[in-house]
């Protein structure tokens, strides 16, 4: 297939036009934000500015041109699983990536952590104007294990090379698909063998990427965590005997509830052809919460991600938090899970002086009620004030 080409970094997409940015200059406004300034889980100040496009604690002498906004302000979320430039059937225009990133600031997302796409969004670090990524390069599968047009589709003796390969396309992260459904067995299982996805990590790390996997099933998991995983995506398949692993070796989860919440209906709609499958797609969906919880109570970080831009709409990263806490999350914590536990595990800054101004500001405390997050009324980015 025409994957089998090793994957080079491509050439520049060319962005759509669009707004680069306000003034950062010295004659630039300064915005003042007052009110709870919530800097950590538990840190409150009660004022920050923005100057220059940057957060700062200190007074700016001579601000002339000062706007004021009131409430209660969080770090710009995190969702550190999503995909732009991709929907169902693949890659998209840039078009339509722009409008995925522009709904994605709406809603407070300023930091996305792209878990796999097809497209190069590489112009978006051009734009001030829109959210922040971090890229995972494209998606590595096994051949006829994943949607079409997605990844590259290779077999295991491929696996180091195209790693190497998309450990330098993207920005610090590999994906790859750890388990799929086989057709043959009827059910969901591990897609590489032990020796070549540990083979492939090992290559990851040694140029400086983590590598992160998509697993919905069991049976994969031990292997990619003794293999040296840095993180699973969905780990639905999560049990008694491999929680305490992930706990002892520190491998992140990023549950997606979002996304798992469309189980049951992927589940009927294979059920004729793949009945193994679809009962067993039920029973992961049945103990999602249970299994979120789990993994909280054992230790193993947990941080927000949707799965946005396949099958599912952009901008869902409130539901998600809401979503954890439904799992048994305190709210600090599911908190955490999307603005600075999100940041600092991605080794991105929250409201720290000198920081680049992303913040969003709410009438409410979210700390009381994560709801609170869907309802943004100034989104800041880069210093400049949307909404």
């Amino acid at each position: 297939m025409d994957d089998q080409a090793l994957p080079e970094r491509p050439a520049r997409a060319t962005a759509p036009s669009g707004s680069p940015g306000g003034p950062t200059g010295p004659g630039a406004p300064v915005l003042h934000v007052k009110g709870r300034i919530l800097t950590g889980p538990q840190g409150v100040r009660d004022e920050l500015w923005v100057l220059g496009g940057r957060v700062t604690y200190d007074r700016p002498a001579s601000a002339r041109d000062v706007r004021t906004v009131t409430g209660w302000a969080l770090p710009g979320l995190v969702d550190a699983h999503c995909h732009v430039g991709l929907d169902a059937h693949g890659g998209v225009p840039v078009e339509t990536a722009e409008k995925q990133a522009l709904t994605e600031r709406e809603v407070g997302a300023l930091l996305l952590r792209d878990a796999g796409s097809p497209s190069d969004t590489r112009w978006i670090d051009d734009r001030d104007d829109l959210p922040k990524i971090i890229r995972a390069g494209r998606h590595i599968a096994r051949t006829r294990r994943y949607i079409r047009n997605y990844a590259h589709e290779i077999e295991p003796p491929d696996l180091v090379a195209y790693v190497a390969g998309e450990a330098r396309r993207g920005d610090g992260w590999v994906k790859l698909v750890g388990d799929w459904i086989d057709r043959d067995a009827g059910d969901l299982t591990a897609c590489w063998p032990r020796d070549a996805v540990e083979a492939a990590i090992t290559e990851a790390h040694r140029l400086g990427a983590r590598v992160t996997a998509h697993c919905f099933a069991e049976d994969s998991l031990r292997d990619l965590v003794e293999a040296g995983i840095d993180c699973i995506e969905h780990a639905t398949g999560l049990t008694e005997d491999t929680i305490p692993l992930f706990a002892e070796c520190g491998v992140a989860i990023v549950p997606t509830l979002v996304n798992i919440a469309t189980f049951p209906e992927l589940a009927a709609g294979g059920e004729e052809r793949y009945p193994r499958w679809s009962a067993h797609m039920l029973r992961l969906h049945e103990r999602r919460y249970d299994t979120v919880r789990a993994a909280y109570d054992a230790g193993i970080p947990i941080f927000t991600g949707t799965d946005a831009g396949g099958g599912l709409a952009h901008g869902l990263v409130a539901g998600e938090v809401v979503e954890l806490v439904r799992a048994g999350l305190p709210p600090l914590d599911a908190l955490s899970a999307a603005t600075w536990g999100a940041r600092g595990w991605l080794g991105r800054p929250s409201l720290d002086e000198g920081a680049p101004a992303d913040l969003v500001v709410y009438d409410a405390d979210p700390r009381a009620d994560v709801g609170v997050l869907a309802h943004p009324r100034h989104v800041v980015l880069n210093g400049r004030v949307f909404g």
